[in-house]
């Protein structure tokens, strides 16, 4: 008891550790299996241009789930001062990545995760930045969103980040929890500076210049 409460006064002392996480493992499989994270956006990888966002909206250390074309994406992609994990069952769904990139820093001192997809290049460091400003503790629970609409990204406090993995199953990420602790959850919006549009089909491409 006594070492956690010296635990958190020294916590208290510091500016919080929000650490980013990008979910870039998607194998774009209605793009005709073109993997999201080497998508094309103003001449860069989409994987890139999500990677700053968080930078720039004041998140580190960096981590990035790979998954599909791994290989490649390290190969073609900018990914300095980024801790890197690859997702063998990248096939599985979203949660088995948000999984292991929570399980990626739970041996640092980040204080929370924030969650950014790397197929939603209308949200930048602004967007970031808001939802980052919403923490308050290691149980804080946030996300951006847009018109009132939940979204991305989210902001998971680290002593939540265990109750998260074991609801992260198939393709709904944290969804499910979050549709139990929606009480608990700071809506951040952030519609005046992003747009949460996905890019999931070749019509989304347009999105991309």
């Amino acid at each position: 008891m006594v070492e956690d409460m010296a635990r958190d006064r020294a916590r208290g002392a510091r500016n919080p550790e929000v650490a980013g996480v990008l979910l870039a493992a998607g194998g774009g499989r209605r793009l005709g299996g073109r993997p999201k994270a080497l998508l094309e956006h103003r001449g860069r990888p989409l994987v890139e241009h999500a990677l700053r966002s968080l930078r720039d909206g004041g998140c580190g250390p960096l981590h990035v789930v790979l998954g599909a074309a791994a290989e490649d994406v390290r190969t073609r992609a900018d990914l300095t001062d980024c801790a890197v994990s690859v997702n063998p069952d990248w096939e599985q769904g979203m949660g088995s990545s948000l999984r292991l990139g929570l399980a990626a820093l739970a041996a640092t001192d980040a204080d929370a995760a924030l969650v950014l997809l790397v197929d939603q290049p209308g949200i930048g460091a602004e967007a970031v930045a808001r939802v980052r400003r919403a923490y308050r503790s290691r149980m804080s629970l946030a996300a951006a969103s847009y018109g009132g609409e939940r979204s991305h990204p989210v902001l998971f406090g680290a002593d939540r980040w265990t109750d998260i993995s074991v609801a992260a199953v198939g393709d709904q990420g944290a969804r499910a929890y979050l549709r139990e602790h929606r009480d608990a959850i700071t809506l951040v919006e952030c519609s005046d500076v992003a747009e949460a549009y996905d890019i999931d089909t070749s019509r989304d491409l347009r999105h991309l210049e």
